[in-house]
């Protein structure tokens, strides 16, 4: 069951409207930075990698202009000591209770009261691991999948502006499309 909560107590950046902007050459850049920050300031909890994976991390790709990225860790154990660590460098934890996902640590980086940032902590074991980076490599390698994902992400940034979870739902079906396709489309 999702646990609601009075969107009226929320920051200004937890109530930000979709807004998908061309690609932007130096999102790669701000990839790696934030990568090795992370690592940085991980490596004591047992963090090894981090990866930059979401829509800015795709050439040409339009996207929210905040980088996603994950890093893998063998337990949830010492997420409050994470959390009060990453505070120190403008990121907010939001709770599994609030995110809906068990399955991940979610924080988000805000600068002037915008999101620049996501990182999603996984454990090790999760398997969506291995197929975010699947489907980031897919469409990195595909044109005609990368140019209709640009499409759909714009008409849903229109449709569901208010609603982060409804824009992010719909874009599953497409992206279990392209994970099912035989050769996974790399047949260009």
């Amino acid at each position: 069951m999702k646990v609601i909560h009075d969107q009226s107590t929320w920051p200004v950046w937890a109530k930000e409207k979709i807004h998908i902007v061309d690609p932007d050459p130096m999102w790669e850049e701000k990839g790696r930075q934030e990568k090795a920050l992370l690592l940085k300031h991980l490596s004591r909890f047992g963090v090894t990698e981090v990866e930059h994976y979401g829509s800015t991390a795709i050439p040409n790709l339009p996207a929210k202009p905040v980088i996603d990225l994950m890093a893998k860790i063998d337990s949830f154990q010492l997420i409050n000591e994470i959390s009060l660590l990453l505070a120190q460098h403008n990121w907010n934890y939001v709770p599994p209770e609030l995110d809906g996902r068990s399955w991940r640590r979610f924080f988000v980086k805000v600068l002037n009261d915008k999101r620049v940032a996501h990182l999603h902590i996984i454990l090790e074991y999760e398997k969506r691991w291995d197929v975010q980076l699947l489907f980031r490599d897919l469409l990195r390698n595909n044109k005609q999948f990368t140019d209709q994902y640009a499409s759909l992400k714009r008409e849903l940034a229109k449709k569901y502006c208010n609603d982060r979870e409804a824009y992010t739902k719909e874009k599953t079906e497409f992206i279990q499309c392209v994970l099912t396709q035989p050769n996974n489309g790399n047949n260009e």
